[in-house]
C-alpha cells in the first residue's frame, strides 16, 4: 500500500512538473510573439519634437503608397521629357533630370529625337511645349503602365495639340536625390504621338 502511494505521488509530481514546464513554454512563446508584434508596431511610429513635447506620428506602410509614387514618378518623367522651352540649356537640364528616371530606352528615344532635329526645331521655331496628363493606367502585378496625355506645342505661327500615349515597365531601385521615389522606368516607348488640332495664328 505504501509503495502504491509512493508511485502515485511520483506520477502526480511528474505530471505536475510536465504540466508546469509546458505552461511555461506556452507563456514564453506567447510573450515573445506579443513583444515582437509590439516592436513591429513601434517601428511604424516616429516621434516629432514640438518644443519639448514628443508627438507621435504614424508612418504609412510603403506598400500602400507605392501606386501613388509610381504614378508620380511616371508623370514627373514625362513632364521633364516633353515640357520644354526654346532654351538649349533648359532643354539639356530637363532631359538630364529625366534620364535619372529611365533606363537605356529613354536614352535611345532622346538620341532618335536629337538625330531627327526635334530639339533644334524647338529652338528655331521658338516653340513652347506643355504636357498635360490625362490618365495613367497601372498594372501592379506586371508593374506595367500606359501613359495618356496631351502635348501642346505653341509656335509663333500656330498652336498644335497632340495626343501622346506611351508605355513601359517599372523597376524598384534604391532612392536617391535624383530619383526620390526609387522607381526606374524600363522598356519605355511611344505608342502614339499624333496631331489632334492645328490652329493657325493671325500673324498680321
Amino acid at each position: 500500500m505504501i509503495i502504491k502511494n509512493i508511485e502515485a505521488k511520483i506520477k502526480l509530481a511528474t505530471f505536475l512538473a510536465c504540466g508546469s514546464f509546458l505552461t511555461a513554454i506556452i507563456i514564453a512563446v506567447t510573450a515573445l510573439a506579443f513583444a515582437s508584434r509590439q516592436a513591429a508596431d513601434a517601428r511604424k511610429s516616429i516621434y516629432i519634437l514640438a518644443g519639448n513635447i514628443p508627438i507621435m506620428a504614424n508612418q504609412t506602410d510603403v506598400a500602400v503608397n507605392r501606386p501613388v509614387e509610381y504614378r508620380a514618378d511616371i508623370e514627373r518623367f514625362h513632364s521633364l521629357f516633353f515640357s520644354l522651352t526654346p532654351d538649349d540649356k533648359y532643354i539639356d537640364y530637363q532631359l538630364k533630370k529625366a534620364m535619372y528616371l529611365v533606363d537605356e530606352s529613354g536614352v535611345q528615344e532622346y538620341n532618335n529625337l536629337k538625330e531627327n532635329g526635334y530639339f533644334n526645331s524647338i529652338l528655331s521655331s521658338s516653340s513652347v511645349l506643355t504636357l498635360t496628363t490625362d490618365s495613367i493606367s497601372l498594372d501592379l502585378n506586371r508593374k506595367y503602365f500606359r501613359y495618356y496625355g496631351k502635348l501642346k506645342i505653341d509656335r509663333r505661327s500656330s498652336t498644335v495639340i497632340r495626343s501622346l500615349i506611351t508605355e513601359g515597365y517599372l523597376k524598384d531601385i534604391p532612392r536617391s536625390d535624383n530619383n526620390p521615389h526609387g522607381v526606374l522606368i524600363c522598356g519605355w516607348k511611344t505608342l502614339e504621338n499624333k496631331d489632334l488640332q492645328d490652329v493657325q495664328k493671325n500673324t498680321l
